[in-house]
């Protein structure tokens, strides 16, 4: 079982590889290998903890939205499956960072269950020891190998509690239980932790949980999707992203100015942005084209660069956008150390006319029609690759 684990966990890295290297050996370039990498690179592998932990109702583990979900739409899920034992890597971390030191891995990137931590999503609910002790052990196990641990805080998987309480990401409590949840894990584990990741794909989270309906916690408006919970695609992801933001700011606050100088380490945050390429050379695409950008990598970069969300998001979306106070606009601008990028995908972009028909939302609000093919012809190579494998 933790074989699996691994060989899944370490997916996309080996993908990366063995594609680069098939693609270069078709075309007459030099195949990639570690010598291709300046050197101090690291490769490693990540992990989400709802996907890989298991123990969903061990160790005083707490529901988050995604136990919710799973649970009551097991149609939304491609097998039906859910995560109550998933690859029991709770069980199997020893073999599994076994397996990733053998495989050469320099460092493991995985996500901390919140409610693992704190059960109903708050300090006042207590802070669970069991929980501080697996990710001890895990952070231990790691570095006994010579495994530098990642730590990721939020990786989709809020508390049940809070979305029960006052709706989660949808109000500003959760910035307040965010930071005090980050305040655990900085004290507990940080003495040998020194990489942050406060949130992973905030955009991802926002579009499919709030707007699509189709990831936890299943939100989108009710003529737009069958079998979502009641909500509002045209504001209510905007919502959920400032109060990532906001709660990403004040956790990296928090980090810098009592923690970092005695732990040593950094704090950032992933963000994922597909590339987008003109449809045509037309002025219009061209516009669309970066207007995509901004709605996708823009909408959360700006504010973390700038201070402020990109100017077409403030005209085209208007009063459904959060805004900053310039006390807030402050304490994001510069929230960070560093900046992760999750990259999959490129997409043609053109210009998306509006018509009288179509709601607000935040597919329609950039303007952009994103297509994959043009002229019959797709825009790359579909990705097709071959993995193997000698585990023990």
């Amino acid at each position: 079982m933790a074989a699996r684990a691994v060989a899944a966990a370490v997916l996309p890295l080996l993908l990366l590889v063995v594609a680069t290297s098939a693609y270069g050996g078709a075309h007459g370039r030099r195949p990639i290998s570690r010598r291709s990498f300046p050197k101090g690179f690291l490769f490693g592998t990540a992990t989400s903890s709802y996907q890989y932990e298991g123990g969903a109702m061990e160790g005083g583990r707490g529901p988050s939205i995604w136990d919710n979900f799973t649970h009551q739409h097991p149609d939304k899920i491609a097998d039906r499956s859910n995560g109550d034992v998933a690859v029991d890597s709770y069980h199997l971390y020893k073999e599994d960072v076994r397996l990733m030191k053998d495989m050469g891995m320099d460092a493991y990137r995985f996500s901390i269950s919140w409610t693992r931590i704190l059960p109903d999503g708050t300090l006042k609910g207590g802070v669970n020891r069991e929980g501080i002790k697996y990710y001890n052990n895990l952070i231990d196990e790691l570095l006994s190998k010579g495994v530098q641990p990642f730590v990721t805080l939020f990786h989709w998987d809020s508390p049940q509690g809070l979305e029960d309480k006052y709706g989660g990401f949808l109000s500003p409590n959760i910035i307040n239980d965010y930071k005090d949840y980050a305040e655990v894990c900085f004290r507990e584990f940080g003495d040998r932790v020194k990489h942050w990741i406060t949130f992973n794909e905030p955009w991802s989270f926002c579009v499919t949980g709030y707007e699509r309906g189709v990831f936890a916690p299943g939100r989108c408006s009710p003529w737009e999707k069958a079998n979502c919970s009641a909500g509002d695609s045209g504001r209510e992801p905007y919502t959920a992203a400032h109060h990532q933001i906001l709660a990403h700011a004040a956790a990296a606050r928090l980090y810098k100015q009592k923690y970092k100088a005695v732990q040593k380490g950094k704090i950032g945050i992933s963000l994922v942005s597909n590339w987008f390429t003109p449809l045509s050379r037309s002025k219009s695409s061209v516009i669309a084209t970066r207007r995509a950008i901004e709605f996708m990598l823009g909408w959360f970069l700006d504010p973390l660069a700038r201070g402020d969300y990109p100017g077409s998001m403030k005209e085209l979306v208007g009063n459904r956008l959060p805004r900053f106070t310039k006390k807030q606009s402050k304490l994001v601008k510069g929230s960070f150390d560093f900046i992760g990028i999750n990259y999959y995908t490129t997409n043609y972009a053109d210009s998306l006319p509006l018509s009288n028909g179509l709601r607000n939302s935040y597919s329609t609000d950039a303007q952009a029609n994103l297509t994959g093919v043009r002229n019959g012809v797709p825009i790359g190579p579909q990705g097709c690759f071959t993995l193997a494998l000698r585990l023990p």
